[in-house]
């Protein structure tokens, strides 16, 4: 049977109590409280004169101490369950004792059973006294209603008879049970008592049956002999911290998909669960959006009021955010809501409540905050997710450009491609500027470099064009490699102008550098060209770094900067040795093309200055 009681208040509860020993209870729970203690310490002192008076045996004193053993053993080890709304709460498998106490000995005995299991758990954990006698209260009127349902059954005798005592007794205990604990955590919590009890039973009828099914074991048991019935504690128990065991690796896992601040899934867990709903989509052919939402200025949250502040702000959003669909938190200030089943207009909708409920909170911080949104929809934005998280994004970037508090699909009439594409190019325009300024940086470090990156992106677009890549590549490509050094600016200037062999580990500190370039490069969003750096000293064999790619894995744009950054190094000066010919650079890309470099990117270079007028002028400087 389901304990719902004293594990899901030992939960629910926790807040009222603040787990001091001390600190009297909320105001708000007294209503509840007070009655339902003062009539559970009823019930329990009529249960002793009941038994005083009726007078117990050696045998039936005995029995009643395994069963109180047996409850405060169960009592003290629950099974952890999940909740529907509320914290993890737990099922105590004290009640199959309780109730079997009830159908074998009846009412009385079954309420002194029930408080003593409650009361002994409870005092050794050192509880608040109000919280033991609140539990142990809320058992014992549980307890009794199973008495008084088993009793009704005594008139009847045989194996039917049996099976209904039990099936009352579990029910009549369950429904107090529930009932009692639901109503001080509704109160408590500010929650409807209906839904919290709808939400309870959902979640603890499964349990609730399986006990009741053991309780009747245990009855059967007992009248062949109750040191048989008693062996039921092993079992019980360990199936008990077997299910805590599972519990808490579950929850490690959630909590690995859980943003701490919020409490909403992170951005993994969004992920997951973005391709798990599109799949599922897909497959029935239903629809599917996706709202990403921004915070609008809140730099200045931080800024006026503090990173603390700015916490408990990011907190409050997170709340209402819940209540529009399945929430995330991405990062900083950035929040998704996942929309399964939901048209672009519906989704629309619903982002619109979003930012009108924000608007309309009071904060922590004392002032207005509002929100923009952007809403894609599959399969009208798309079917993969990359693609509906881009149009999202780039609806949510022109609500911001638009006025901010507001929320934009990317739709005709709602976000015109071309106005889109236009601000897309403005930022873009502006990332790549602030790229190019890192190159000249990387040019301009020491004497020695001179203009060895802007010849590496003169070569490598070369030999895309040579390729048949697309104009837009081959830019990118040119872009590329004069950026492809750009780690080399946290690389200390003793190692890139030792005349000698390096060390191992001067060697390791100096591959480092296109993943040093990666991160500088991805903070600006200046996609391929940051994952070409990253790759562009993988060698075609595999035997390259950072990551050991090989062939046709490597992207196409680092192993172009390969050739080109090799062949431009091969025929300039360096501290170490002096420069190549023309004819002998080639002949050596050609030599290693198939093992270091792509042969037909090597093959293209060729082609490429051989068809040139001249190859180009050897310089006398170094990387």
């Amino acid at each position: 049977m389901a304990d719902l009681a004293a594990h899901s208040l030992r939960i629910g509860l926790r807040s009222v109590w603040a787990g001091t020993r001390t600190r009297r209870p909320d105001a708000r729970i007294l209503p509840i409280l007070v009655p339902v203690t003062t009539a559970g310490l009823a019930t329990l002192a009529a249960a002793l004169v009941t038994q005083q008076q009726a007078g117990l045996g050696p045998v039936e004193i005995g029995g009643l101490l395994l069963l109180v053993g047996g409850a405060t053993l169960a009592e003290r080890f629950p099974v952890p369950i999940e909740i529907e709304g509320m914290p993890a709460g737990g099922v105590s498998l004290a009640a199959v004792f309780i109730v079997g106490a009830a159908v074998l000995y009846g009412w009385a005995p079954a309420v002194i059973v029930a408080f003593l299991a409650a009361a002994v758990v409870h005092f050794a954990q050192k509880r608040p006294l109000d919280r033991l006698l609140y539990n142990g209260a809320a058992y014992a009127l549980s307890a009794g209603a199973a008495g008084i349902a088993a009793g009704a059954q005594q008139t009847r005798t045989g194996t039917v008879a049996l099976v209904v005592a039990v099936l009352a007794a579990s029910a009549a205990f369950y429904a107090t049970n529930v009932a009692l604990i639901a109503a001080i955590v509704a109160r408590m919590a500010g929650e409807r008592l209906v839904g919290l009890v709808a939400r309870s039973i959902r979640s603890t009828v499964i349990p609730f049956g399986i006990m009741a099914s053991v309780s009747l074991t245990l009855t059967v048991l007992w009248h062949h002999s109750p040191l048989l019935s008693a062996a039921l504690v092993g079992p019980l128990v360990a199936v008990a911290l077997y299910q805590r065991s599972v519990h808490e690796a579950l929850a490690a896992m959630r909590l690995a998909l859980t943003d701490p601040l919020t409490g909403l899934g992170n951005h993994r867990h969004f992920h997951e669960r973005l391709q798990s709903d599109l799949d599922r989509a897909a497959q029935h052919g239903t629809t599917f959006s996706v709202c990403l939402v921004d915070i609008d200025d809140f730099k200045h949250v931080n800024d006026r009021h503090g990173h603390p502040m700015g916490d408990r702000v990011l907190a409050q959003v997170a709340s209402r955010l819940r209540q529009g669909g399945e929430a995330f938190r991405l990062g900083g200030d950035e929040f998704a809501l996942l929309l399964p089943g939901r048209t672009e207009r519906e989704a629309l909708d619903i982002a619109n409540c979003v930012l009108e409920r924000i608007s309309d909170t009071s904060f922590e911080h004392g002032a207005l905050l509002t929100l923009s949104a952007g809403v894609a929809t599959f399969p009208l934005h798309g079917t993969d997710r990359a693609e509906l998280v881009r149009v999202a994004d780039n609806a949510l970037y022109w609500s911001k450009e638009h006025g901010k508090a507001c929320a934009t699909a990317f739709r005709g009439g709602a976000a015109e491609l071309g106005d889109l594409r236009r601000l897309q190019e403005r930022d873009r325009h502006a990332r790549f500027l602030a790229a190019e300024g890192l190159a000249r940086a990387v040019d301009a470090r020491d004497a020695y470099t001179g203009e060895h990156s802007a010849e590496v992106g003169e070569l490598a677009a070369r030999i895309a064009a040579r390729m048949g890549r697309d104009p837009d590549e081959v830019e990118l490509l040119r872009l590329a490699g004069s950026l492809h050094d750009v780690g080399k600016l946290a690389i200390p200037e003793d190692i890139l102008r030792k005349p000698g062999p390096l060390s191992e580990n001067e060697r390791i500190v100096l591959e480092r550098h296109p993943q040093i370039g990666f991160r500088m490069l991805d903070s600006l969003g200046v996609e391929p060209v940051a994952t070409w750096v990253l790759h562009h000293h993988e060698r075609w064999d595999g035997s390259g770094y950072p990551n050991r790619l090989s062939g046709d894995r490597i992207p196409l744009g680092a192993r172009i900067l390969f050739v080109a950054d090799a062949y431009d190094a091969m025929t300039t000066d360096r501290v170490y040795r002096g420069r190549l010919s023309h004819e002998r650079a080639v002949r050596e890309l050609e030599r290693c093309a198939g093992t270091q470099f792509d042969p037909d990117v090597v093959a293209a270079l060729r082609a490429e200055l051989e068809e040139a007028e001249q190859p180009p002028p050897l310089r006398a400087v170094a990387v």
